[in-house]
């Protein structure tokens, strides 16, 4: 075992680096290394943990001959060729479940938080505004919520939900038979006819990128609060704006957005879309910077249940 090394590309939870090293891997940290400066000990890698630094593509990937699993701390693999990787027969590891509580709590604060007018009551009063008839709020009692994307993140939000008087609709392209006493199995349409709320919990891919644009919009029965907690570019911002200028769209909690990159910090120093600026200016927008699942807990969950994960594989 003490051949096997592992190289940490990206920092995580310290938990996962001392579950790897009881086991009996050999860790080494290289959480600022440029691509040049890792070339020397890439070769020498049994396994990559990672975040999203770095694209692992056919150019990384073959700077690492000896490669057996890639581990990313996290739920989405859209940074990673899955394809070449199953190509090279290299093994792939995530930890959806790590942080599948946060995002179900994050989405439900963001939905309360847009039916109770909470941001705009909350600026109000420090302002010395006292207007309560344009604070009323909307109770959940009674809604449907449609749930797109039932995997770890869609099947927590509907756990969350189980507490309200609400009726929850989920749609999966992928799974069947999943309907049970927190959630109705259904088709697209009936989310498209009955939903009061609009949730998206799908990964990012060739089929998911603009899931949601001005053609889904205009085929919801019925106005609505969007909420998008699974990755920016499923969303299309100007749908959005457009649904939101229309009043199709009641409220937006939005915790990623489609202008997101490797870093989004920078994208603050460069001139915002126009429909961007809209968001920021809405009183009916919940805007966070991509922590619906980046809470303290999730934190060492992520790197627990992927260390589980690799052990249970790798150790023989």
């Amino acid at each position: 075992m003490s051949n096997r090394l592992i190289v940490f590309i990206d920092s995580v939870h310290p938990v996962l680096e001392e579950k790897l090293t009881q086991a009996g891997f050999l860790c080494q940290r290289h959480f600022k290394s440029s691509f040049e400066e890792l070339q020397n000990i890439l070769p020498k890698a049994y396994g990559l943990i990672l975040r999203s630094r770095f694209t692992i593509d056919q150019t990384f990937l073959d700077s690492c001959p000896n490669l057996h699993f890639i581990a990313r701390s996290g739920s989405g693999l859209e940074n990673i060729d899955t394809k070449l990787c199953q190509a090279l027969n290299i093994r792939l590891y995530n930890s959806p479940e790590g942080n599948r509580n946060a995002v179900a709590e994050h989405a439900l604060g963001m939905l309360l938080s847009l039916m109770n007018k909470l941001q705009r009551a909350h600026q109000e009063v420090k302002s010395g505004i006292w207007d309560r008839e344009a604070n009323r709020g909307e109770e959940l009692d009674g809604k449907t919520i449609g749930i797109i994307g039932y995997g770890n993140n869609g099947s927590a939000f509907a756990k969350k939900l189980k507490g309200f008087d609400v009726k929850v609709l989920a749609y999966d392209k992928y799974r069947k038979g999943f309907g049970d006493h927190q959630v109705q199995e259904c088709t697209l349409d009936a989310i498209l006819e009955q939903a009061d709320v609009l949730s998206f919990h799908v990964p990012q891919n060739k089929e998911t990128r603009h899931y949601f644009n001005s053609q889904f919009l205009a085929r919801m029965a019925k106005p609505f609060y969007l909420l998008n907690l699974s990755r920016g570019k499923v969303v299309s911002t100007s749908a959005v704006v457009e649904g939101l200028r229309s009043g199709q769209i009641k409220g937006a909690g939005l915790d990623v957005l489609e202008y997101e990159q490797k870093s989004f910090e920078s994208f603050f120093d460069q001139e915002m879309p126009t429909d961007f600026q809209y968001l920021i200016s809405a009183e009916n927008v919940c805007l966070t910077p991509h922590v619906g699942g980046w809470t303290t807990e999730s934190y060492i969950k992520l790197s627990s249940v992927l260390a589980d994960k690799i052990i249970a594989d790798e150790v023989n």
